[in-house]
């Protein structure tokens, strides 16, 4: 559905606010979306472990990869190969599906929502955000949680700077907060 809408009105309204002398190619596009689920108290239980794989297989409808510790650090308790997060990186129609229920369905839920801040764009053009808690997400069953967890979210854009990829974002359905 996005990806259509894309292909149709929004690439056209982006050539037409960069220029028309614009190649096609190099106009700014979505390339992937990573999905990070931190996961602290997964080096005690395997089940906390089991039931975060499968809160992110509910919310982004792919298995993620488990990340672990490189090092040992004393000072934060964690040992080399503790496991510490979950992490998937979508692309292709799974993208487009999560990022459109990312825009109409999840962030409309916050409390006391008024847009995101247009200041979490870093310096090539990539939007970062964290939601506080999973439980936003549809497809979680509230009667299965245990804890609550922070989805961070990072959208990596193709774009020249940081106003191309503001520009698609908003054209995408991005609620930016209004100044």
């Amino acid at each position: 559905m996005l990806k259509t809408t894309i292909e149709t009105t929004i690439k056209e309204n982006l050539i037409n606010a960069l220029g028309k002398k614009r190649n096609v190619f190099s106009l700014p596009k979505l390339k992937k979306v990573v999905v990070n689920y931190r996961v602290p108290d997964a080096r005690e239980s395997q089940e906390s472990l089991d039931a975060a794989i499968e809160e992110l297989i509910a919310i982004v409808g792919q298995k993620p990869k488990l990340c672990k510790a490189k090092k040992a650090v004393s000072s934060f308790k964690i040992r080399e190969n503790d496991p510490l997060a979950l992490k998937v990186t979508l692309r292709g129609a799974r993208m487009y599906d999560f990022v459109e229920k990312l825009f109409n369905l999840v962030l409309p839920r916050l409390r006391d929502f008024k847009g995101l801040p247009s200041t979490a764009f870093d310096s090539e053009g990539n939007y970062n955000l964290t939601l506080k808690d999973q439980t936003f997400f549809p497809e979680i069953n509230l009667d299965k949680v245990k804890q609550i967890r922070s989805v961070q979210v990072t959208m990596n854009i193709n774009a020249s700077s940081k106003e191309e990829a503001k520009m698609l974002l908003s054209a995408l359905g991005f609620p930016f907060e209004k100044k």
